[in-house]
């Protein structure tokens, strides 16, 4: 992830030393970059991927996001113009043979979606760690807290004990930019993190030395639990409950926005929850909101495309 962080770092540097850009200048620039950083990241499941795998497609699914929801077309425009000129940079460092940003004008161009589970999916997959032994119990704690919260993996990870707040059902998290906020933990996954708490002792006897700041979450060897760590653990379900989808967990992440949307929650509250910073990224999700509401459509309005099919049918 820091690949595209630090050629970021060294465009922004460049517009301070090579183009004596204004502070104001600057700090706009370096908005607007981390606004589409950060929707590339959910676009990508939680990982940034290379500049040159970056095509137009994406960049006008970004700019119709920033359409989707109302954004001042001076804004998007600014924010557009930003990112021909970080590629075009990029051009000149070889970092990418083409400017994606280049021909971009058109927001109709539809956006890749999200791969999220359905409800049936996460229950088989909450579902699938042993509970009789202690890794199942901490990887149900683990699966039902990411899905109960939509937190990244690497904001799961970084968990203390004194971040939960279980009598009220409430996580503190800890952001990008070390920026708290609070989420909802569900009955189950309050309970699963109960369980595994009451094993928990047990496991931090194997290296009390090597701990710091009273992780919730440990590994075998009795020390924090890594990220790469629970990946493999929900690559591990994934084959196990057969769902054979390229699944991690930033599709708990994707699964628990989608599946609020489509339940009539606020998008502006799936916002907050999730931690983004703009509401461009959360954007992403409405899709799944807008198809379902389509499916509802065509099962109960007497006039729909769907009640025409069955008529001529039948």
């Amino acid at each position: 992830m820091s690949g595209l962080k630090s050629q970021i770092a060294e465009f922004i540097q460049y517009l301070r030393v090579e183009k004596n850009a204004t502070p104001m200048t600057l700090k706009s620039y370096a908005e607007d970059m981390e606004g589409w950083l950060e929707y590339t990241y959910e676009l990508h499941d939680g990982r940034l991927p290379l500049l040159e795998n970056i095509n137009s497609p994406e960049i006008r699914g970004y700019l119709a996001a920033m359409n989707e929801v109302d954004y001042a077309k001076s804004t998007a425009a600014r924010r557009m113009a930003s990112l021909r000129s970080f590629f075009r940079f990029a051009q000149r460092q070889g970092w990418c043979s083409e400017n994606p940003a280049a021909s971009v004008r058109n927001p109709k161009i539809g956006r890749r979606l999200p791969l999220f589970l359905s409800t049936d999916e996460i229950n088989r997959l909450l579902a699938a760690p042993d509970t009789t032994r202690w890794q199942g119990l901490r990887n149900r704690a683990i699966l039902e807290v990411v899905y109960s919260t939509g937190i990244r993996v690497g904001e799961l990870v970084d968990l203390n004990l004194d971040d939960l707040i279980l009598d009220e059902g409430m996580i503190r998290v800890r952001g990008k930019g070390m920026k708290e906020r609070y989420a909802f933990l569900g009955h189950y996954a309050v309970e699963s993190l109960m369980a595994w708490l009451n094993q928990r002792p047990e496991i931090l006897k194997r290296r009390p030395d090597k701990v710091k700041g009273n992780p919730v979450f440990l590994g075998s060897t009795g020390v924090r639990i890594t990220a790469r760590s629970v990946e493999r653990m929900v690559e591990k379900y994934i084959k196990e409950t057969g769902l054979n989808r390229k699944v991690s967990p930033h599709t708990l992440r994707h699964s628990f926005a989608t599946h609020l949307l489509n339940a009539g929650a606020d998008i502006r509250s799936i916002q907050e929850l999730l931690g983004h910073k703009n509401l461009v990224t959360t954007q992403i999700y409405t899709h799944v909101s807008l198809e379902a509401m389509r499916e509802a459509y065509d099962r109960a309005h007497p006039r729909s495309h769907a009640d025409t099919r069955r008529r001529n049918a039948a």
